[in-house]
């Protein structure tokens, strides 16, 4: 069980150190989110981080390649330009 304590003109909260080892939270920046019963603190994560090196292990373990040169290159302009 933990405590708020006042810090300057905010509050705070002591995590021990066995809850903070255990979600992995050391060092971290987290997010604090407002739920049904209290709050959500849980490590932040930029949108999208981490997508695309696992994007890269699915297509190479499916033996695909890693790049889409077809769509990549496309001189699209309008919408007439694309066939349907």
């Amino acid at each position: 069980m933990t405590h708020l304590v006042k810090i300057g003109n905010s509050h705070g909260i002591r995590i021990p150190k066995p809850l903070i080892e255990q979600a992995q939270l050391e060092g971290t920046e987290l997010s604090l989110k407002v739920v049904k019963d209290g709050i959500l603190i849980s490590p932040h994560r930029n949108t999208r981080e981490g997508w695309k090196e696992s994007i890269e292990a699915i297509i190479n373990t499916s033996g695909q390649e890693s790049i889409d040169s077809e769509w990549l290159d496309a001189s699209l302009v309008t919408d007439e330009d694309i066939e349907w």
